[in-house]
């Protein structure tokens, strides 16, 4: 169990996907809410727009779901990946990494990723996918620029979340370092757009051209 937060983290040596197992586990009612999945080795990992989350062993590849009626009640739904990203960029940072959040959901350091967060809703259950490049990095990603226990990145990764922050004390941090995404792409339906001249609203959407995208991840 993580401190202040009733979560079981279960590990394992190999998964195909951390995220489809804890799925399938909750379907069937093997595993309650709040549950966290961590395995050493994962073969067919989900990355963002359904791209593949490439394993390497020694990096994170971590499911865990909580009852979104435990979220921070200013948090909007569409807005949760940012919210935990972000938490966790926090964690990395304690520990004297330079990495940033990148809108809405991708960990950079410098030009390069080395992590990212998925989310999902399934009836009142967010169900939540990270992976970070923690030892190694496959062609054209980064490395996290520190060297961490990965027991230890989660048991305070996850006592952020228990505090239950808000989601506006957590955005006002995030909008001031928004201007890290300047040089950045991100995409909506299918579209690369430029977060150069984007304009980030208090509900951690993007305004393009009077009309706000969503993480939705």
């Amino acid at each position: 169990m993580v401190k202040d937060l009733p979560l079981k983290i279960l590990y394992f040596k190999k998964l195909p996907s951390t995220q489809l197992y804890l799925k399938e586990a909750l379907k069937k009612n093997t595993l309650k809410t709040p549950v966290a999945v961590v395995t050493d080795i994962q073969t067919n990992g989900i990355g963002s727009r359904k791209n593949s989350w490439i394993s390497q062993e020694g990096n994170l590849f971590l499911s865990f779901c909580l009852s979104s009626d435990t979220l921070p009640k200013d948090l909007k739904l569409e807005s949760v990946s940012i919210y935990l990203s972000y938490l966790l960029k926090e964690t990395l940072n304690q520990f004297g990494s330079k990495v940033f959040l990148k809108w809405p959901n991708d960990l950079y350091i410098e030009n390069k990723k080395i992590g990212g967060i998925i989310t999902n809703i399934v009836n009142n259950t967010l169900i939540c996918g990270v992976g970070v490049n923690l030892t190694t990095a496959p062609k054209g990603f980064g490395l996290l620029d520190i060297t961490i226990n990965r027991e230890i990145l989660l048991e305070e990764y996850f006592k952020k979340i228990a505090k239950n922050v808000l989601w506006k004390q957590v955005f006002s941090k995030y909008k001031i370092e928004f201007e890290n995404n300047k040089k950045f792409f991100t995409h909506s339906n299918n579209e690369r757009i430029s977060l150069e001249a984007l304009v980030l609203e208090n509900d951690g959407s993007l305004n393009v051209n009077g009309e706000r995208i969503y993480s939705r991840r």
